[in-house]
């Protein structure tokens, strides 16, 4: 027996020096953060297993103000169902500029952190409209190559941040969440990722077509940073966190230690009163009580389509038409999500462990979204 486990030992000492050797050492610590942990996935809490950097609550907090029907309306069975079947941990309602339902589960409260995954890039698409009121961008039509010289030459130096947040790049980017080669998984899991970026390159015209693909605002992040001098981290803090009241501290995932770059295309742990404020800065045309914190129009041209073929996007925001009404949404792995009805005002938070696993016919979108919109506008009308 002791001469098996020996065994066993040896081979796995040689199996984690040949994945190093072979520049595939970010599988040890994707094992060890997502099996090890007895998980199949990444998953809500697992910030805690990254170096992170601090997003400062404001010095200002403007708690959310609770309606006068607040928590009156029951859910409705489908609703708790749904809540059930794929694992909501917080659930929120927000009518006008106040609270009307809020619901958490699995031991989580309103100051419960939790992964925002993908939605971090409606954050960075904002950044960019920031940085474009505050002179550090030109506008969005800016080559990246400005930024970044290995984007000056050939089909890169036509490269724009527009297209970046866009999703119009035309990057060589694998957008493979479940494959363990994929550059996609090396993002989350490897370290000193931005030597990694710079061997990105331009295959197709950029501008032209749609295609999601995270290195699209990972790039988008590295050319803020350049422009802005300052961390991601620091420019949310001071651009939008601070002014838009947020009640708690967020935490931003590196790609190594204190001095990493922030994992820009997702990963940013934050809880959902605060993860609503954004929605709310949008659905006010970039006002925030009584303070222009993003252009107007450029919040108006950020939740329409800039592709007609492609209307699902718009600039780090998702886009639905449904039943007569044009949401927009931040949306992020597991079913993370922030959905926006400029017509009535209402906004819908929903965070948790699992999205639905059936997409309607014809629809870009898993089913869970239409649910959630569908059981909010029953209760709305009760």
């Amino acid at each position: 027996m002791k001469k098996i486990l020996l065994g066993l030992l040896l081979a796995v000492l040689l199996l984690v020096g040949a994945l190093y050797l072979s520049g595939y050492g970010y599988l040890v610590k994707a094992v060890a953060t997502v099996y090890g942990t007895g998980h199949s996935t990444t998953f809500l809490s697992d910030y805690t297993y990254f170096d992170n950097r601090t997003i400062a609550a404001s010095s200002n907090p403007q708690p959310w103000p609770l309606s006068h029907d607040y928590n009156r309306v029951p859910e409705t069975d489908t609703l708790q169902h749904l809540h059930k079947q794929y694992g909501t941990v917080a659930f929120l309602i927000i009518k006008g500029d106040s609270l009307w339902h809020e619901k958490y589960f699995q031991d989580y409260t309103p100051l419960s952190k939790s992964n925002s995954f993908s939605m971090a890039k409606s954050y960075v698409s904002a950044l960019m409209g920031c940085a474009i009121a505050d002179g550090y961008l030109k506008g969005l039509n800016q080559p990246v190559g400005d930024f970044l010289p290995q984007y000056r030459e050939g089909l890169a130096a036509q490269l724009t941040v527009a297209d970046l947040s866009s999703m119009a790049s035309g990057l060589n980017w694998d957008e493979a969440y479940y494959d363990p080669f994929s550059i996609t998984t090396r993002a989350y899991f490897d370290t000193h990722f931005r030597e990694r970026l710079a061997d990105l390159r331009i295959t197709t015209p950029p501008g032209k077509s749609f295609e999601y693909l995270s290195g699209n605002t990972f790039l988008l992040g590295m050319v803020l940073e350049k422009a802005t001098g300052k961390t991601l981290s620091q420019y949310l803090t001071e651009a939008l966190w601070q002014p838009m009241g947020c009640e708690s501290d967020a935490l931003w995932q590196l790609d190594s230690d204190e001095s990493g770059l922030e994992k820009a295309y997702c990963c940013i742990a934050s809880n959902a009163r605060d993860f609503a404020r954004l929605g709310k800065l949008y659905r006010d045309g970039g006002k925030w009580n009584g303070k222009q914190l993003l252009d107007s129009t450029f919040v108006a041209t950020s939740v329409q389509p800039r592709f007609a073929e492609h209307p699902e996007y718009g600039y780090g925001f998702w886009l639905l038409d449904y039943q007569g009404i044009h949401y927009f949404m931040m949306r992020g792995h597991l079913g993370q999500y922030v959905i926006v009805n400029p017509t009535n005002g209402v906004i819908i938070v929903r965070l948790g462990q699992q999205t639905a696993d059936t997409t309607p016919q014809g629809s870009t979108y898993p089913q869970d979204i239409f649910d959630y919109i569908n059981e909010t506008n029953k209760m709305l009308s009760n």
